[in-house]
């Protein structure tokens, strides 16, 4: 088992104390206005939450996994749309990082740190959702360099970001046809969708991508050629421990706010929370949320040691910690009764912002394929 050490739990303490102080005072005018708040995004990047796994020699903190879903859990405890978009954000710093060349990272990362530039990862596509390595953005080589064109769906913070890191296909079909590239909002020939209208993740915006003949020099590509896929899916491993840890902080806040909901209200002449079928659900809540963080820890400490089994590790826990999330908000919206159907409370936006943790940065259905797959053997 896993013990925090002192620096770590200090960390977890800080992230919740600026979830309390900047991020929970506006979430739910942010999500009723379709607001996304860079100028709170750039406040949190002050604390080192801009690039939280990248080397401090690059800029970032130098934090590890664990670390990182320690902050993500408790960021959410305050939003988990902003916390989802900064779990992103730093999924495209890491990329850069972990897979640039030192020009490349002397010319994205500083910025990216600050968040005087955001970050947004492109590789769904209209048609290449699960199957992702069946993209069909293409990179045609010109010269010294590529021309792309194709179309990014889903894409969170576009329109906003500076920087995209985007997989695009330079070779034959397939995961071994695909390179990574980076792509920035300025780029001739780069445009985006309207702003999509979504259940959750209103303070986020998603966009289409749009690449119109796009031409990037050579030094845009990130590492070699045809390794574009390997990186995503390397960049997923830690997205996914994100986003579930975003789940975490999510619920947690949810149970909070019906611990204190069923405290003050009274009803058949005492206190809801004296009620003991009310307190067996309440348990179970916790316990679940309890079981959930232990996944979490494990897969993000094997992700930190680079073990073989740290994917499946990191699968099962975004499956388990995401499906519980919603689970336990989605209770704990009823133990509001028709209170927790309005927006005042903060409840239904959570559930509506964490359904969509089931979804993205793999289905959790891709999720169960991929621990079958480690279990069975089967291609």
């Amino acid at each position: 088992m896993l013990t925090l050490t002192e620096d770590q739990r200090a960390l977890a303490e800080t992230a919740e104390d600026f979830a309390r102080e900047h991020l929970a005072p506006g979430a739910v005018t942010w999500d009723q206005d379709k607001h996304f708040p860079v100028d709170v995004l750039r406040k949190s990047a002050q604390l080192g939450l801009g690039g939280v796994y990248v080397d401090e020699d690059h800029g970032g903190s130098g934090l590890s996994r664990l670390d990182g879903v320690l902050v993500f859990e408790a960021l959410a405890t305050g939003c988990p749309s902003i916390a989802g978009y900064l779990s992103i954000h730093n999924m495209v710093a890491w990329m850069l990082d972990r897979f640039g060349d030192q020009r490349q990272r002397d010319r994205w990362l500083p910025a990216l740190c600050s968040m005087e530039a955001l970050g947004s990862y492109c590789l769904t596509e209209a048609g290449a959702g699960s199957d992702a390595a069946a993209l069909s953005t293409r990179a045609r080589r010109d010269g010294s360099g590529y021309v792309l064109d194709g179309v990014k769906q889903f894409i969170s913070g576009a329109g906003t970001s500076q920087v995209y890191v985007v997989m695009a296909r330079t070779g034959e079909a397939g995961p071994r046809g695909v390179s990574a590239f980076v792509v920035e909002r300025d780029d001739p020939g780069v445009s985006f969708g309207p702003n999509e209208r979504k259940m959750g993740w209103n303070a986020q915006p998603t966009r289409q991508v749009i690449l119109d003949g796009v031409r990037l020099d050579e030094d845009r590509r990130l590492g070699p050629e045809g390794d574009g896929f390997r990186m995503a899916m390397h960049g997923l491993n830690g997205g996914r421990l994100g986003i579930a840890a975003c789940s975490l902080g999510g619920a947690r806040s949810a149970l909070q706010r019906g611990v204190a909901y069923l405290r003050d209200r009274e009803a058949f002449g005492a206190k809801l929370i004296r009620a003991q079928a009310l307190q067996f659900q309440l348990a179970d809540m916790d316990t679940e949320l309890e079981a959930a963080r232990a996944l979490l820890w494990r897969a993000a400490h094997a992700l930190d040691e680079g073990r073989r089994e740290a994917p499946r590790l990191c699968a099962m826990a975004k499956r388990f910690v995401t499906d519980t999330g919603f689970d336990v908000a989605n209770r704990a919206l009823q133990l509001h009764g028709g209170y927790g159907y309005l927006s005042e409370y903060g409840v239904e936006k959570i559930v509506r912002d964490l359904r969509v943790h089931q979804i993205l940065e793999g289905t959790n259905e891709i999720m169960r394929v991929i621990v079958a797959r480690e279990l069975t053997g089967a291609a």
